[in-house]
């Protein structure tokens, strides 16, 4: 049953703060899960069979939840422009999240540690969610795919000690400068707000402190680059920097 009287989803309601109990929890158990198979790893020799095989079992559970909760968008009476394209963000981020797990690799990687760690994180904080509570689809579908990319970053990083690098920051800026200028341009052409470039989400955001179109979209750009510099410093001061020997060698 619904968690709300009305059956809409209230942020910092029962129905959220169970998921944010829930992503605690999930963090925790993967961290310590991926600690485990990194103690299996020889030094030197990458990650071993248990890391691979359940990265892979990992990604195909997110394509699982994912292609389920996409093809009901696409249904009669649920088809709409502006919502049902995977434009936003994080629509590009479980993608980069099954790319990372499946392949361990570093630009895979280095995507998914910056959306996940951060722009993931805001979405599970303050959700643009405007539509039924638990047990509804609109709100599975928007927890399961936070929940799981952010829960990827979390893995990845602190189980599996794969570590960022300032290449890595520079790509992640590029590729997220590509996909806010081309989905800007959809919007325009479309009359949608994918990616909330165009117009501040209906519900309450952080974007609200940030001031008006277009400020706000500039505000939100010098943020998410200072912020992702400050993740990324602490894995790279000193000479040596902790990398894992698999994140070192992959590339996308």
């Amino acid at each position: 049953m619904p968690l709300t009287v009305a059956g809409r989803f209230a942020a910092y309601g029962p129905s959220h703060w169970a998921a944010l109990g829930l992503f605690a929890i999930g963090c925790a158990g993967l961290v310590l899960v991926g600690r485990a198979q990194r103690a299996e790893t020889e030094p030197g020799a990458g990650f071993g069979g248990r890391a691979r095989g359940f990265g892979k079992a990992y990604a195909l559970a997110i394509v699982y939840v994912m292609i389920g909760t996409q093809v009901h968008t696409l249904l009669p009476g649920e088809w709409r422009i502006g919502g049902s394209l995977p434009l936003q963000l994080c629509d590009v981020a479980w993608l980069t999240s099954v790319g990372a797990l499946w392949t361990l690799g570093r630009r895979w990687f280095a995507l998914t540690y910056y959306w996940g760690l951060t722009l993931s994180v805001q979405g599970l904080l303050t959700p643009a969610l405007n539509g039924a509570d638990y047990p509804g689809i609109d709100y599975l579908g928007f927890f399961g795919m936070h929940l799981m990319i952010v829960w990827s970053a979390v893995y990845l990083t602190w189980g599996l000690g794969m570590r960022p690098g300032w290449g890595d920051y520079g790509f992640a800026v590029a590729v997220t400068v590509a996909w806010a200028v081309g989905t800007f341009v959809f919007n325009v052409g479309a009359g949608t707000n994918y990616g909330y470039l165009n117009e501040k989400p209906g519900t309450g955001s952080v974007l609200d402190v940030m001031g008006p179109w277009p400020w706000y979209v500039l505000v939100e750009a010098l943020v998410i680059l200072l912020g992702w510099a400050l993740i990324t410093w602490p894995w790279t001061r000193g000479s040596r920097t902790r990398r894992s020997p698999e994140a070192s060698r992959q590339r996308l």
